[in-house]
């Protein structure tokens, strides 16, 4: 079974770029379960509507999150190439 990763950042193609390098690293969420694929994004101007939506989002059952991401995506592809040039990314860095 599939795990999905809800979760807020400023900079989607970092934040993708930490997960994938975290990949299989049980200390966190994202890495244990290698939630790293996107399928399924929103923007936001402002960063407290978009931790209001986060936190909907979270409260939405398995299936309801699925009818979502279906809106957008109805055959659940990964869409990391979309956002980025590369994908995986040559030379990745994560913050410091």
């Amino acid at each position: 079974m599939s795990t999905n990763y809800t979760g807020v950042t400023n900079n989607i193609t970092q934040r993708i770029t930490e997960h994938y390098l975290n990949r299989g690293n049980a200390k966190s969420f994202a890495g244990k379960y290698h939630c790293y694929n996107l399928l399924y994004y929103e923007v936001f101007q402002y960063v407290e509507d978009a931790i209001r939506r986060e936190k909907q989002i979270k409260g939405y059952s398995r299936k309801k999150k699925m009818e979502l991401i279906k809106t957008v995506n109805p055959e659940l592809k990964f869409i990391n190439s979309e956002i980025f040039d590369v994908w995986p990314p040559k030379d990745p860095q994560l913050r410091s």
